[in-house]
């Protein structure tokens, strides 16, 4: 069973968000992933982490993807970012990504810092550093998951397609 931690408001959880990121990478060429159930709901969350990062006085790329196959996604995106030709980088910069398929197993090695966006009775990603119901968009949950319990491909829409 998952142990919800309710905050009061979105950018008191977006503000904890940018403190654990921060701590754990806190300089140079930074990629975090958004995914989850609705392209919306993540992509909005995304937004709204970029400019909390901005406050924070981070300097922020924000990329949607859509659905976009790992190798494009490493050929297009995250390889000229960690190169330094992506335009607008800085040495310093976090690019903060949302699409499709971002947390697979094959892709989760590309990121600083991952989060699953779910609503309801979605199901969370296994792969994610963060899991966040936004049933509430006000008031968002995160939750912590015994991972131990959960499968690598809880949440992953590729696997849950392919079964369906």
């Amino acid at each position: 069973m998952p142990r919800p931690f309710r905050i009061q408001n979105r950018t008191e959880m977006l503000d904890g968000i940018v403190d654990e990121f921060l701590h754990n990478s806190p300089r140079g060429r930074r990629l975090i992933a958004v995914d989850g159930a609705d392209d919306a709901r993540a992509a909005g969350f995304a937004d709204d982490l970029a400019e909390r990062l901005e406050a924070a006085g981070q300097h922020v790329l924000r990329v949607s993807v859509g659905d976009v196959d790992e190798a494009t996604l490493r050929t297009t995106t995250v390889e000229p970012f960690r190169a330094g030709t992506l335009p607008g980088e800085e040495p310093d910069t976090v690019l903060i990504i949302d699409g499709r398929g971002l947390l697979t197993v094959s892709a989760r090695g590309m990121w600083h810092f991952s989060l699953w966006t779910l609503a309801g009775d979605e199901l969370p990603h296994a792969g994610a550093s963060v899991i966040v119901d936004v049933t509430d968009d006000d008031a968002p949950t995160r939750y912590f998951y015994d991972y131990c319990a959960l499968p690598p491909s809880v949440g992953d829409r590729t696997v849950a397609a392919r079964t369906s």
